[in-house]
């Protein structure tokens, strides 16, 4: 039986005060997530650490076969987790077989976390290349144009956090695989609100943080590793008990990488944020990937016919086939206009030149259609 939304969005206490629109930001917690903590932390409280231990590694485990499940990886074994994107982005950045002369392709516009860590190698001689965007994203063409006989990794977000643009990664991924290119994807602004295939998009590594659309709390993530390509890449900047094959046996000094993306693991985790996340990812995979698209998708629609209506500029290309769930209305003094929705009682973020609107599946019609009100009356 098909639980209603609406009993889901009873489960988000924050819906009581507040349209929350801005979860290309950082998410309110479900009811069942805070339980989740609250639940370790009592055991926690009353018994020592050694008699939680199972059940955690245990949890652990399940976490990652629901990841691997999320983004179709072929072995939880290719899961690692992590304590946020950029820590994920860094490892592919340094583990990855690069050479002075190589370069790296990244699009204009994209967040930091995945362009520092590239710009980053230039102490090894890793020139960085910035591909121009267009309307908002990413233009194959361009892309295409940029590429050179050096280019050895294109490093691209799955959507545009300041534009909402979303990229084709199917396409580039194609493009990467017929190239021998590696190709590294942020997917952190649309995991969890969209369908992502990490088979049928030829990615070789994968980083996601908790705190956005996957509804958890901040300082969790995963790093998602191709299995064939594990062999090929190198320990990377750091290395802890944890990231041996005999990690358990401290004296042994036995430094042996796994076979599996687990040579990533430094050492002790965050339980606390990893067990958040996997109720989070939980509650995802129970209302359903594709209903959730659906839902955010129809949101995201009326959102925007309205503002278009109103006479807003948006700032990405607003086909079908290039929309996500974030979209980035236009207005002048953006932070000052964010704060008169907030005291409307609606969450928006101000980014760049605009605000960034971003519904989730728990939100309604009447949440994004007060968007538009608000604005002209902010703005006007």
């Amino acid at each position: 039986m098909t639980v209603d939304l609406a009993a889901y969005r009873a489960g988000f206490p924050i819906t009581e005060r507040y349209a929350f629109l801005s979860h290309a930001a950082v998410s309110p917690l479900h009811q069942h997530v805070q339980a989740a903590v609250q639940s370790y932390l009592d055991h926690a409280t009353r018994e020592p650490f050694l008699a939680v231990f199972p059940q955690v590694m245990a949890q652990f485990a399940e976490l990652k076969q629901r990841l691997a499940r999320l983004i179709n990886a072929r072995s939880p074994d290719e899961i690692v987790l992590m304590p946020n994107t950029a820590a994920g982005i860094n490892t592919a950045a340094v583990s990855l077989p690069l050479h002075p002369g190589d370069n790296v392709l990244v699009l204009d516009g994209d967040y930091p976390a995945n362009i520092y860590p590239w710009q980053q190698l230039a102490y090894r001689g890793v020139l960085t290349k910035v591909v121009p965007q267009h309307q908002g994203g990413l233009d194959l063409d361009l892309l295409v144009r940029r590429i050179d006989h050096r280019t050895r990794v294109i490093a691209l977000s799955s959507a545009m956090f300041a534009t909402g643009f979303r990229n084709d990664l199917a396409t580039v991924g194609q493009l990467c695989r017929e190239r021998g290119i590696y190709f590294v994807v942020d997917a952190i602004q649309t995991l969890g609100a969209f369908p992502l295939d990490v088979q049928e998009c030829h990615i070789d590594m994968l980083a996601c943080g908790s705190q956005k659309w996957l509804l958890s709390t901040p300082g969790s993530g995963f790093l998602y590793v191709r299995r064939e390509l594990i062999r090929d890449l190198v320990p990377g900047a750091y290395v802890g008990a944890a990231s041996s094959v005999s990690g358990m046996n401290y004296l042994d000094y036995n430094l042996t990488l796994p076979e599996t993306a687990e040579r990533f693991t430094l050492g002790t985790p965050n339980v606390a944020n990893n067990l958040a996340l996997l109720a989070a990812v939980t509650l995802l995979q129970e209302v359903g990937i594709e209903r959730i698209t659906h839902q955010i998708a129809t949101l995201v629609d009326a959102l925007i016919n309205d503002l278009q209506e109103r006479g807003y500029q948006l700032a990405a290309s607003t086909k079908p086939e290039h929309r996500s769930g974030i979209v980035v209305a236009m207005v002048e003094n953006p932070a000052v206009v964010a704060q008169r929705l907030y005291e409307a009682g609606i969450v928006v973020t101000p980014r760049g030149a605009g605000v960034r609107i971003a519904p989730h599946f728990y939100n309604t019609l009447d949440e994004v259609l007060r968007v538009g009100e608000a604005l002209d009356a902010a703005t006007h």
